[in-house]
């Protein structure tokens, strides 16, 4: 008991005992007073509470009773519910893993990218090298630990059983406790087993530990062959593990670098580098602390790499999402977009609905109903009908992330994670009872008036406005969505219209990675030949060429045009740099097969790949750069430091070789010779390109280049695709953004249009009485049509207007994702105007129309 109840107890005790009572008998009668009296005031509660119990089910039924008897309107509020809220569900699944759940690591709000990142590179690309990592690791303070794994992975061959290709990864020891992340099963490495010529061990993903192993526990400290050795499994990764990279990843072993090597190397070992910070460091501080650190790493590199490298430390989810991001909150955007259009579509109906009822709600306010109670019917069936579009948004959006999975590219990031799971329905149900409120709140406050009681309908001024100014609103939203549709798709269309300088239609790319067997640069010079034969007797193909990458995208090796020494002319400074410039390893029909144009001078020939010879091509950007005014064929070019002279012998067009969005590099041409020298810096590496060009159709020749490959070597990893889909690739991307963004525009336009629709028959049913006197005064059949039609222009300029100064403002947001077009294009605004326009005036004119056939004699009778 309360300390009150207990002193009002013992006062009821020594009233009776005062009064003669014996205190056993007091103190009996007491107790059962008060718990009569306690029972009273909780049955009396019970009877307070259940008419408010019995009116919200009395509100309930009525609410169904008046759905079943306008099945249109119910039918037509929760479909567009149900498109809204769904649409919105499946968006926020996609964007959930990107902006909004926690990573997979132990505080993952203190995980940082660290590394160095060129002038334009991003930290995506930050990179550290192993002599700078370990100066670093020794003086650096604000962080509790500092890991590393190597820049990229690379493919091994699980060789017990039948071969299997996997992505193995080196890291150090302390990878995974500095992430926060423990083995599901087994142990992690130990300092011992990450030194040169350690034990062989390795963790192995879940994924691998299923489809390989079969969940088999008893595989821990069992040997496995990976690359034809002997590896020990120590233990399991968990389900949810992800690299930080967000490579794909089956098998992670240690690096075991030579510490002492490395600090001293000239080059050393590229990696990847991730800290935790201690606690209360932030990524500011962080950052100030590590640059004298950075600074004094760089004192030790050449001038002109001082100015092009700056120093990167990112939050992990900047790491992993920078390139998702802002779509990311765009798409969230424009479907919140879609979401407050159709709220405002169902408010508008509401209004509407609640216009028809208001002698109704007059006659229940004047037989006693208060104004809460009426507020509480009209919330009554707004709840309803969001909770009824809630369920039917779930399956639809379950519905809808089926075909984003469907339509989307490979590679979209974490698209294959979205899933409907519980938080998700929370968030649905959540974001139905917003969608109530907003929708149901402004015709539940409007009070009913006593002059309705003596006509069937009137007109209020104030829904009159709120009706407009909710489809004024609609259409300024979908002025903004399709702005930013047009923008990207216009974007898109001169991404993938653009010359890329070399024919895709009729070439196969046949990538190639090699096993560990291949050794020595004579083994994959033997294999590479082989398979250069064994292409060129398929039927139907016309060049075979080899090369090291291939153009429009992808790994390209690198160098700075200001290191490139030309004979005759004074050698680089210390400190020149240049632009970056792209090179390539390749064979003479590598550009008859890309049908890349040699305009000037010879292409390589079959006989130069046997002689001594140094042979260059320049492409016909850096030839004008490094030649202007000039001729380059037969000037002497001394690539880099330690290359030896070239000869220059041709000048080839230009090649889009920075993916489709990037601007182009200048490249040259170094030949791939059929022989392997000591003294030649040429090399046949494990992973080559061959590029194949046909007459036939390239999906009819892909079988054959695949048993051909398999017959050399069955192990080999071979990816064949035609160009045109490699180039596809590319565009994807952005085809699939302006897809999508493009959905949820024309949704919007739909919604809004037939909210236009609806408020301009609602006015033209409200003024037929009107439409009949002014015809009967005279007015003709095209005045009236002018006279409604009139309403629905209003608000199209200005909802237009505003719609348009909205999307002009928020369009910069695009800027990044935009390719040769800008933010303010005329064209994209002009056309989604016109389009606008066209779409609203038709909304406008059909009711107007069925306006202007009123008979005068049945309108005079309307009321």
């Amino acid at each position: 008991l309360s300390e009150e109840m207990r002193q009002h107890l013992e006062e009821k005790i020594e009233a009776l005992v005062a009064a003669g009572m014996p205190r056993e008998e007091a103190v009996h009668a007491a107790r059962r007073a008060f718990g009569n009296a306690t029972l009273l005031e909780e049955r009396s509660r019970e009877v307070w509470m259940w008419p408010v119990l019995e009116d919200m089910l009395r509100d309930v039924r009525y609410a169904l009773r008046g759905f079943r008897r306008n099945p249109l309107f119910t039918v037509t509020v929760i479909a567009t519910l149900a498109l809204s809220i769904g649409a919105t569900t499946a968006v926020f699944s996609v964007v959930d893993p990107i902006l909004f759940r926690s990573l997979p690591y132990g505080h993952a709000d203190r995980l940082v990218s660290v590394g160095m990142e060129g002038a334009v590179s991003r930290p995506r690309n930050a990179f550290m090298l192993g002599e700078f990592y370990y100066n670093w690791k020794d003086s650096q303070r604000p962080f509790e630990a500092l890991t590393s794994q190597e820049y990229a992975p690379y493919n091994c061959e699980l060789t017990q059983g039948n071969p299997v290709q996997l992505a193995c990864v080196e890291v150090e020891a302390n990878f995974l406790p500095t992430l926060g992340v423990a083995p599901l099963l087994g142990r992690n490495f130990l300092p011992e087993e990450d030194r040169p010529h350690g034990p062989k061990v390795a963790l192995i993903s879940y994924r691998l530990w299923v489809r390989h192993f079969n969940r088999d526990p008893g595989i821990l400290n069992k040997l496995i062959w990976i690359e034809g050795k002997q590896v020990r499994v120590i233990g399991i990764l968990p389900q949810n593990f992800e690299m930080p990279t967000l490579d794909p990843m089956d098998v992670l072993v240690p690096t075991a670098l030579d510490e002492a090597a490395e600090r001293i190397s000239k080059h050393g070992y590229t990696m990847r580098t991730f800290a935790r910070l201690k606690p209360g460091v932030s990524i500011a501080q962080a950052k100030s602390e590590l640059k004298p650190v950075f600074l004094s790493t760089l004192s030790f590199a050449p001038p002109y790499v001082r100015n092009r490298v700056s120093l990167s430390v990112c939050s992990m989810r900047d790491f992993q999402m920078q390139d998702v991001h802002l779509m990311a909150w765009l798409l969230l955007g424009a479907v919140l977009a879609v979401l407050l259009i159709a709220c405002a579509n169902v408010a508008s109906l509401l209004l509407a609905r609640g216009a028809a009822r208001e002698r109704e709600l007059a006659v229940r306010s004047a037989l006693g109903a208060s104004t809460g109670r009426l507020i509480r019917q009209t919330l009554t069936e707004a709840f309803l009908l969001a909770l009824t579009g809630a369920g039917a948004g779930c399956a639809l959006a379950e519905m809808l992330l089926c075909v984003f999975v469907a339509i989307a590219p490979a590679g979209i990031l974490f698209l294959n994670k979205a899933r409907l799971d519980l938080r998700i329905i929370l968030f649905t149900v959540l974001l139905s009872l917003l969608c109530a409120v907003l929708f149901g709140l402004i015709p539940a406050l409007q009070r009913p008036r006593a002059i309705t009681l003596t006509a069937r309908a009137t007109n209020s001024g104030v829904s009159a406005v709120l009706r407009r100014s909710l489809v004024v609103g609609q259409i300024a939203i979908s002025m903004i969505l399709l702005s930013g549709a047009m923008l990207l798709l216009r974007s898109w269309w001169n991404l993938q219209g653009q010359n890329l300088g070399m024919q895709t239609q009729h070439v196969l790319t046949v990538s190639v990675s090699l096993s560990d067997q291949y050794r020595t640069g004579q083994k994959r010079l033997a294999f590479n030949q082989q398979a250069e034969l064994a292409m060129r007797r398929l039927p139907g193909v016309t060049a075979v060429g080899l090369s090291d990458s291939f153009p429009p995208g992808g790994w390209q090796n690198g160098s700075m045009s200001g290191r490139m020494a030309v004979a005759g002319e004074p050698p680089p400074t210390e400190d020149a740099a240049g632009s970056p410039v792209a090179w390539r390893w390749v064979t003479p029909d590598y550009f008859r097969a890309l049908d890349i144009p040699v305009i000037q001078g010879r292409n390589f020939a079959e006989e130069d790949r046997n002689s001594n010879g140094h042979f260059l091509i320049l492409s016909k950007m850096l030839a004008t750069r490094m030649f202007p005014g000039g001729n380059a064929i037969g000037q002497s070019i001394k690539p880099g430091e330690d290359d030896p002279w070239y000869l220059v012998v041709g000048v080839a067009g230009n090649v889009k070789n920075s993916g489709l969005s990037g601007t182009n590099k200048p490249e040259y041409y170094r030949l791939r010779r059929n022989f392997v020298a000591d003294w030649d810096p040429d090399f046949w590496g494990i992973y080559s390109v061959i590029i194949v060009g046909t007459a036939l159709p390239p999906a009819a020749v892909t079988p054959w280049v695949r048993s051909q490959i398999a017959h050399i070597d069955p192990t080999a990893l071979v990816d064949v695709a035609s160009l045109n889909q490699q180039v596809s690739k590319l565009a994807a991307p952005p085809r699939f953004e302006a897809t999508l963004l493009g959905f949820f525009a024309f949704t919007g336009l739909l919604l809004a249009i037939i909210g236009l629709y609806g408020v301009i028959s609602f006015v033209a049913t409200q003024r037929t009485q009107e439409i009949g006197v002014r015809m009967a005064l005279g007015a003709s059949r095209w005045n009236i049509l002018r006279l409604i039609a009139r309403e629905g222009v209003r608000l199209i300029v200005v909802g237009g207007i505003f719609g348009l100064c909205a999307a002009l403002a928020l369009s910069r947001l695009l800027k990044t994702l935009l390719f040769s077009i800008g933010p303010h294009d005329p064209l994209s605004f002009i056309g989604v105007a016109l389009l606008l326009a066209f779409v609203a005036i038709a909304a406008t004119l059909i009711p107007a129309h069925r306006a202007m056939k009123v008979d005068p004699v049945g309108a005079l009778r309307h009321e």
